[in-house]
């Protein structure tokens, strides 16, 4: 049942606010300003930030921070520089235009499911981590499953390898990090050196696999996504139990792949 009764002291009038109510909305304009002032720089320093936004720098430091902790935006360390997070991209998405990521990989990733039978997943770039914003359930009763907006490492995940392979050496070793990385399994790559052999294949065969790294007993296998800038702007992956895509399945599995991605892209923009 829905609760219709008036709040606590009587209804208020449309457009009426206490004092209270007042600080919180006029709060929550200026970090909207904030947000939208990020959105058109791309990326901003605190003081390009406060000045687009006409706030003070100490303002909008703290609704940058509120916002930094919600996950609607991202902080550069070494740069020092501001940017719109994964949050902000994914509430935005709700109101997606067909030319958007998910809205252009859908159908695509539907049509998959269908024929392969497994889980398919999108993912994007974000910090030190490929972020998982989209996913279609597989038809399996066992299936894969990944919870939106959860990060996975990128040294042994097959969309952290895409996302990275096309990458310059010096960025890639910045987002991984210090080695050595984490080994979830005996198969993890854990050193830089090999883990840049694994993308040079990446980039000459066109895909990359998760080979029971991240987990003994699962398969991955992730493609790049292109948009009109030629750029990859996020990876799409198929992910399986071993006992369903077994090794000889990758070339089959490749060329399914392949044609969403091209798909896909190709709604992004790109041209080959």
């Amino acid at each position: 049942m829905t609760d219709s009764s008036p709040p606590p002291g009587g209804r208020q009038k449309t457009g009426r606010a206490r004092s209270g109510d007042a600080a919180s909305v006029r709060t929550l304009e200026r970090g909207l300003t904030v947000l939208t002032s990020l959105a058109a720089l791309g990326q901003a320093s605190l003081t390009q930030i406060a000045k687009a936004s006409g706030l003070s720098a100490s303002t909008a430091y703290r609704l940058l921070e509120t916002l930094r902790q919600g996950g609607f935006v991202e902080w550069e360390e070494r740069s020092g520089l501001f940017s719109v997070g994964i949050r902000a991209y994914q509430v935005g998405a709700a109101f997606a235009g067909r030319n958007t990521l998910m809205s252009a990989a859908q159908s695509e990733m539907l049509s998959l499911v269908d024929d392969l039978g497994e889980t398919v997943n999108l993912a994007v770039l974000r910090g030190q981590e490929a972020v998982y914003i989209h996913q279609v359930e597989g038809r399996q009763l066992v299936r894969m499953f990944a919870q939106l907006g959860a990060g996975t490492p990128l040294n042994c995940s097959g969309v952290g390898k895409v996302l990275l392979a096309w990458q310059p050496e010096a960025e890639v070793s910045a987002r991984l990090g210090p080695a050595p990385y984490a080994a979830f399994t005996p198969h993890s790559i854990t050193a830089l050196e090999p883990y840049l052999k694994e993308l040079q294949q990446v980039r000459a065969r066109g895909y990359a696999l998760d080979d029971e790294e991240r987990e003994i007993g699962v398969r991955c296998m992730a493609t790049p996504l292109y948009d009109h800038t030629r750029q990859v702007v996020a990876s799409l992956s198929v992910s399986a139990p071993t006992s369903r895509f077994e090794k000889a399945q990758v070339p089959a599995f490749y060329q399914r792949m392949e044609q969403a991605s091209r798909a896909i892209s190709a709604r992004l923009g790109w041209t080959p």
